[in-house]
């Protein structure tokens, strides 16, 4: 089989979650301020992204980071174009760790309206996706931002992205589509009913053997994606944290039955750069436990 083949029958078949470690220009300053790296440890952007690719170097290659309990990791470009322990990450992470890579490929998000944010534009996307395929990796994620139940903006944030997911599809890649829903969304329960039928409506329009994945917010109504869960055109349906804690998202994740993690900020949440290598890697082994029994419920 080829390595997509064996990467496929690992997302379709294996339980476990997927590790987002895909902060990019404007939320790596955050994701090291959390980490304990303040602004003054670098002074340009080289500097930034090399000490963000030291955090995820240290997650990636820690013992409890495994295909045992991840499925897979989305990485950042400039982090697709970096090394770990010798090898391109992609290929760290598949050959090393038998963690399934993904890309993010969006170039951020447009200015609102419709209660909304599309994606920017992305130049250069057929050249990105020929070039992540050329380094094993199996898919990509992209996202969107829903403000509120507001119908013309939720049609236009889901008809992009699925327009965008069958170019990827094209190339060989799955696509993850991510039309994330604001927590702090006054009507988000309205919102998700609206998204919910719109994500149907696309589902059915894929043709055979086109398959996407789902990353969506921990819905108010338990359970309300069993349908996109049990479609036969979604291969998977993950979970963004959303600003939720560790503990609420991991709370919410177990109710919904099918749906995994794929969780950024709850999943580095409490590691630090001072912490001794043991200390780090006990904290990181019960952070990956608790998403992983969250996940699998």
């Amino acid at each position: 089989m080829s390595v997509f083949d064996d990467q496929l029958q690992k997302v379709k078949n294996v339980p476990g979650f997927i590790a987002a470690l895909d902060q990019s220009g404007g939320s790596t300053p955050k994701a090291l301020k959390v980490y304990g790296v303040m602004e003054d440890a670098y002074s340009n952007d080289e500097e930034m992204f090399a000490t963000v690719h030291a955090m995820r170097t240290r997650i990636m290659t820690d013992s409890s980071f495994g295909g045992d309990r991840i499925l897979g990791a989305i990485l950042f470009e400039n982090t697709l174009d970096r090394e770990v322990m010798g090898k391109p990450t992609s290929q760290y992470l598949w050959e090393e760790k038998n963690v399934v890579p993904f890309l993010k490929v969006d170039k951020g998000l447009a200015e609102e309206a419709n209660q909304a944010q599309m994606m920017k534009d992305i130049p250069g996307l057929d050249e990105l996706l020929d070039k992540a395929k050329s380094k094993d990796v199996f898919g990509t994620k992209m996202r969107s931002v829903i403000k509120g139940a507001n119908q013309d903006g939720i049609e236009m944030v889901v008809a992009q992205q699925f327009a965008v997911g069958r170019q990827i599809l094209s190339h060989g890649l799955v696509p993850i589509i991510e039309p994330e829903i604001d927590i702090h969304a006054p009507d988000k329960a309205e919102a998700e009913a609206i998204l919910k039928d719109q994500l149907m409506m696309q589902l059915d329009g894929l043709k055979p053997g086109q398959e996407v994945m789902l990353k969506l917010t921990l819905p108010e109504e338990t359970n309300l994606y069993a349908d996109c869960i049990n479609h036969p055109r979604c291969l998977k349906v993950v979970a963004l944290s959303g600003g939720y804690s560790r503990d609420e998202a991991n709370r919410r994740l177990s109710e919904n039955h099918g749906m995994i993690a794929s969780f950024s900020r709850a999943l580095s949440e409490g590691l630090n750069v001072n912490q001794s290598d043991e200390d780090f890697s006990t904290m990181m082994d019960a952070s990956i436990q608790a998403i992983y029994d969250a996940s699998i419920t």
